[in-house]
């Protein structure tokens, strides 16, 4: 019977155990192409799995990318293309699940076959608004692969040579953005990696171009691109290689007039970066049309990390900021929306937290998207504007008077048409700390229920603060000692609550100290002694008097305290601090003195000093290193986190009962 119900725990414990991890969502899914081929056209269809709505989110719906092997994409759900000439040509799709609880779908690539010439010129021509143009498929998502388009066209009336420079990973993050997993080129371009060229340059100073700025925000796949022509390529090149890691160099040839090319990179999301979520992140091209001539164009785009494929997403350049230069920058924040109705919407209002260190009369509206006019203050308009409304915690944004078509609309076949965003910048405050914000959107469609978006995240760099600090050490134990010290520390810069702090600092010590023997010691003088009055001592007394004197110079570490600041003008901090001896001289005098005797009723007794016996000894001696620990507790008053202050210091001695006191000035850097 026990060992049936034993069996029995057993199975219902497998069961348990199973059904926990069979919870785990492992099941790959993936989109099936479909071809349907009549002679060189084909239409491509394809299977998918089913959508699992997110609760709340708009209804979901998957968004196409697809290759055609031969330099042409398309984004339609089934789209038609015609190969011009006979061969074989592998098809990809990217499938993308909006607003779905299940993983991306997974594709395998499609092989079709053409056995004749044809006439292409009913294929669908993608639009280029500049000769350069970068678009991606989808956002990235960490662990997950996208593809950034990259086309060019020649604009001039004669063929053409020249060179595309792709730059990927900023420096500015730690982690690699990207693993660049696959480049597909359909025109003979020579691509070559450059990531070695990349090397940073403490004496470029980028304010010494004359050229326009690439730093615009670029707030569009395809539109608000910086289009800048620029004359100095050596400069645009020196610019790239400060702010990215990798790249690579495309060589082209016999490009004709109005001829328009594709080249498409996949890449890769790193799972690091999914602690970035909300960043902002650049890819940037280069784009030089004849090699003859340094006339180029410089071409940046921008993307969200993101950890859902969700069309609304409120996102942050101000995921890493320098904190000693942020009086000088200002913040950058990007809404985006999609419309997924059925219908049009006339009004989309955002309402958008502000954490309170912002400033927002600093207020400033980078970009927006429909493109429209600030509507005016107290007045009823009738033509397309966006509006503005600042309360204690929130900035308003208002589209008036708009046409955004959705995404389930008849006849509605470009999703970017139903896209919209609004970017903006702020500086901080007069007061404010260096602590992470977060702020996100609501995002109202006419009179719906309005739809919350991500966390954008803003946070700073620990930075490094010098301290420079001197000091008097007080020895209670020891007499007429005299320590002073000079030193520096090593903390996070300006920090707001509790940090980290490391000291090195050079103390020297000086004391002198005096021991007499208490005991007098009965001596037999040899020879015996004869005063001046002609009286003879054949015996006496003895006692010794040691004096000394020691110079010290220590070092002194504190590897590392924590510290923290009640407000800007007290702090506290405790910690162990290990000091060794660097070099260390003591002179010692040893004094032997000698008395007569006197004879008295109880004995004998030692009587005056016979200073002609007096010796003296000197000797000089260097102690001998060792290490020593200590733990200490200390207040500061004055600028706490930056700026000058004065402390006080207890330091507990638990192996040699010699505590002390430090009293200290420092200056934050």
């Amino acid at each position: 019977m026990l060992k049936n119900s034993f069996i029995t725990l057993l199975l219902m414990s497998s069961g348990i155990i199973f059904s926990q991890t069979s919870a785990k969502d492992t099941t790959t899914r993936v989109a099936k192409i479909i071809p349907i081929q009549n002679n060189n056209s084909f239409i491509f269809k394809s299977e998918k799995p089913e959508l699992t709505q997110i609760a709340g989110a708009p209804k979901a719906f998957y968004s196409y990318y697809w290759e055609m092997g031969d330099g042409n994409y398309s984004t339609k759900p089934e789209p038609k293309h015609t190969y011009k000439k006979p061969g074989d040509y592998e098809v990809k799709l990217w499938a993308t699940n909006n607003y779905d609880s299940g993983k991306t779908p997974t594709t395998r690539p499609q092989k079709v076959k053409t056995n004749d010439k044809a006439d292409t010129s009913e294929n669908e021509i993608q639009p280029m608004e500049d000769n350069i143009v970068l678009k991606r498929n989808r956002e990235p998502l960490p662990d997950e692969d996208f593809v950034v388009i990259l086309s060019y066209k020649n604009d001039k009336d004669y063929v053409t040579n020249g060179k595309i420079y792709f730059y990927y990973n900023e420096k500015e993050f730690k982690n690699d953005n990207f693993n660049l997993i696959e480049t597909r080129n359909y025109h003979e371009e020579t691509i070559e990696e450059m990531a070695s060229d990349l090397v940073y340059n403490e004496d470029f100073e980028p304010g010494s171009s004359s050229y326009a700025s690439v730093e615009n925000l670029i707030y569009n796949t395809t539109k608000f691109q910086d289009t800048t022509t620029r004359k100095n390529l050596a400069v645009s090149l020196e610019e790239a290689k400060q702010k990215f890691k990798k790249g690579k160099t495309i060589t082209f040839n016999n490009m004709s007039p109005n001829e328009q090319r594709t080249i498409f990179f996949t890449l890769k999301t790193t799972p690091e970066m999914i602690k970035d979520t909300s960043a902002i992140l650049k890819v940037r091209s280069i784009y030089v049309p004849n090699s003859n001539y340094e006339n180029h164009k410089v071409k940046d785009m921008e993307m969200e990390i993101v950890t859902s494929h969700d069309p609304n997403k409120m996102s942050t350049n101000g995921l890493f900021i320098n904190y000693r230069l942020v009086r000088f920058k200002r913040v950058k924040f990007k809404t985006r929306f999609q419309n997924n109705g059925e219908g049009p919407a006339r009004m989309i209002r955002l309402e958008t937290d502000v954490p309170a260190m912002f400033d927002k009369s600093t207020l400033k509206i980078e970009k927006q998207y429909p493109e429209c006019p600030i509507c005016p203050k107290n007045e009823v308009v009738r033509y397309s504007c966006l509006d503005t409304i600042v309360t204690s915690k929130q900035i308003i944004f208002t589209f008036k008077n708009i046409y955004i078509p959705g995404s389930e609309q008849k006849n509605v076949t470009e999703k970017d048409s139903t896209k919209g965003f609004v970017a903006y910048s702020l500086k901080f405050g007069e007061d404010f700390h260096k602590v992470k914000t977060k702020s996100r959107t609501a995002i109202i469609f006419d009179k719906n229920d309005p739809i919350i978006t991500n966390y954008s995240v803003t946070r700073f760099n620990p930075g490094i603060s010098i301290g420079a600090k001197v000091g008097y050490n007080y020895f209670p134990k020891l007499d007429h000692a005299k320590s002073y010290f000079v030193g520096a520390t090593i903390s996070p810069f300006k920090s707001y609550r509790w940090y980290w702090q490391s000291e090195l600092y050079f103390n020297k010590l000086d004391y002198n100290g005096t021991t007499t023997s208490s005991d007098f010691i009965e001596y037999q003088f040899n020879p015996p002694y004869q005063d001046p009055n002609g009286q003879v001592f054949d015996f006496g007394f003895e006692r010794k008097t040691t004096s000394y004197k020691s110079n010290r110079v220590v070092a002194e570490v504190v590897p590392i305290s924590l510290r923290y600041n009640i407000n800007n003008y007290i702090g506290v901090g405790f910690g162990p601090q290990v000091s060794t001896t660097i070099s260390s001289k003591v002179e010692t005098n040893v004094s032997s003195q000698y008395y007569k005797t006197i004879l008295t009723a109880n004995g004998v007794r030692p009587g005056e000093e016979i200073l002609p016996l007096r010796k003296e000894n000197n000797t000089s001696t260097t102690e001998k290193s060792e290490l020593q620990t200590q733990l200490f507790a200390d207040v500061t008053l004055g600028f706490s986190r930056i700026g000058p202050s004065v402390g006080v210091r207890y330091y507990k001695n638990f192996k040699s009962d010699f505590d002390s006191w430090q009293f200290y000035a420092i200056w934050k850097f």
